[in-house]
């Protein structure tokens, strides 16, 4: 097991992806009476990639070792991540960002549930802990939001979103180490 101290470059890391997320569900509220769900989808996709298809030339060469497998890996992304995204915008045409994020928190959960129900993989007590904190995480943010803990507007509610968040990643992270 590795023992790594913390640095403020590593924390300022691993908080960029759960502030994406949220600025992702955050944006897709904002302009859902503006842009459908599924234009949404594309242009984000569109510009996504042409922002690193110049950083893609390796990759995108026939001798790459990654090159026969490039269906899988279209397959994988449209899947899940395009898939994903486009329901993501369908769901905040009717609920809000706090939700539908909520939601996207429990994915290590059900991928640990998945791996086990489908795939016979074996589950260990700390997978099983990191799954409960993962919950516990999102029941916190539930009993904030509906006020059970603490009454909490703007900047608040923000923080414990990423909290929550913070605590996905390192339940799933966790997971995928044992």
């Amino acid at each position: 097991m590795m023992h790594q101290r913390l640095t403020p470059s590593t924390i300022a890391l691993l908080t960029l992806p759960p502030l994406l997320w949220a600025g992702n569900a955050v944006v897709g509220r904002l302009v859902h009476d503006m842009v459908p769900p599924m234009a949404l989808n594309f242009i984000r996709w569109l510009l996504a990639f042409a922002l690193l298809l110049p950083f893609a030339g390796q990759v995108l060469r026939r001798d790459s070792p990654l090159w026969p497998h490039w269906r899988r890996y279209a397959l994988l992304g449209l899947l899940g991540v395009g898939v994903y995204n486009a329901l993501q915008y369908l769901a905040l045409q009717t609920s809000t960002p706090i939700n539908v994020t909520l939601v996207a928190s429990s994915m290590p959960v059900w991928m640990l549930a998945t791996g086990w129900l489908f795939f016979g993989a074996s589950v260990s007590r700390r997978q099983i802990a990191s799954a409960v904190l993962s919950i516990a995480g999102v029941l916190l943010v539930l009993a904030i939001v509906t006020g059970a803990v603490i009454p909490m507007m703007g900047p608040e509610l923000i923080m414990a979103g990423i909290f929550q968040r913070l605590i996905s990643i390192k339940a799933s992270t966790v997971s995928r180490s044992t």
